[in-house]
């Protein structure tokens, strides 16, 4: 791993020990916003208008954060107006970067870049800060509109409605409340939990981190026995949030990070949620479990310094759920 600073890369093994063991999330630093006429929206400056083309997402398949936007792209209609690019699921001491030599890495399309970073410096010469995907590029004034995923995510939701005729509605106003308060528990617990637990360098702060994440799985599990969704009878932004962590989690959490209490498939109201969501139209092909698998295993010397691949059981995303018919509204 490592970080630009001023611009240069510099590499830096991840450390806890100011932390006491914990792991600590860095913050995105590009918080940008695009609307439909181009105005001041929810966050950071106006100017990026939500138009046909103009837009690229880097991404990784393997990275959960990244998965979201893809599939809020597919959701929305928006994979013919917004084009990508994949990194290479290996991510080693230069980061993120653009090789070909693994099926569904495409290089950077745009530019022909040969690092995540490279696209960093592109929008900002002197940034500091870690290198992180997704990355939501503006064609027109070649910079960074956004790397922070939660929001990469509202904007897709509804800034470009007008254009594609598409008004499903992930963050309706009637539900945010309940929608915010699920997300922060689900991000803090479940989404950032595993990862919290798989880079402990302490028991305590791994005991404390596994706990709090199966604490939070068990009440996902109980919320599920009453509401078919997680603030009840649509799927909303809360519901995608969630399935990127549940994808990974029997492949690689339960082993890799050392959350291996239970599985997604030991959950019975949890395990048929993931399937539902998974076989939506568009979900499946926004997944790539070869990437998953490989990135995780591979790049993360500290937790496997061998860097071999495990095989692993073959779960059957695409057994009937049982839960009726889709819906999505």
């Amino acid at each position: 791993m490592g970080q630009l600073i001023n611009g240069e890369w510099q590499v830096a093994s991840l450390t806890t020990s100011n932390t006491g063991g914990k792991f600590v999330r860095t913050t995105a630093g590009f918080r940008n916003w695009i609307t439909p006429d181009g105005s001041s929206g929810q966050s950071g400056t106006g100017g990026f208008a939500a138009e046909s083309g103009r837009y690229h997402l880097y991404v990784s398949y393997a990275c959960p954060w990244a998965h979201r936007t893809l599939i809020f792209r597919a959701l929305k209609d928006l994979t013919e107006h917004i084009s990508i690019s994949v990194v290479h699921p290996d991510m080693l001491e230069d980061g993120w970067h653009f090789g070909t030599d693994f099926e569904g890495a495409t290089g950077d399309s745009l530019y022909g870049l040969s690092f995540a970073r490279d696209v960093y410096t592109k929008a900002e010469p002197e940034v500091s800060g870690r290198v992180t995907v997704p990355i939501l590029w503006d064609k027109k004034r070649e910079t960074i509109v956004s790397n922070e995923s939660s929001e990469i995510i509202r904007m897709f939701n509804s800034a470009f409605n007008a254009l594609t005729g598409n008004t499903l509605d992930f963050y309706p106003d009637e539900l945010r409340g309940k929608i915010d308060d699920v997300n922060e528990r689900i991000y803090h617990d479940i989404n950032n939990g595993v990862y919290k637990s798989g880079f402990a360098s302490t028991q305590s702060a791994y005991d404390d981190a596994v706990t709090t994440l199966f604490s939070s799985l068990d009440w996902v599990e109980d919320r599920l026995s009453t509401h078919r969704y997680l603030t009840g009878d649509r799927v909303t932004e809360a519901d995608w949030r969630l399935l990127t962590t549940l994808l990974r989690f029997d492949l690689v959490y339960h082993l890799h990070f050392k959350c291996n209490r239970k599985r997604v498939i030991d959950y019975p109201n949890i395990w048929a949620y993931t399937r539902e969501l998974f076989q939506m139209p568009g979900v499946s092909e926004t997944t790539n479990f070869e990437h998953i698998v490989r990135h995780y295993h591979y790049s993360h010397e500290s937790v496997n310094p061998h860097r071999i691949i495990p095989i692993n059981p073959i779960i059957d995303f695409m057994e009937p759920h049982g839960r009726g018919s889709v819906t999505v509204s």
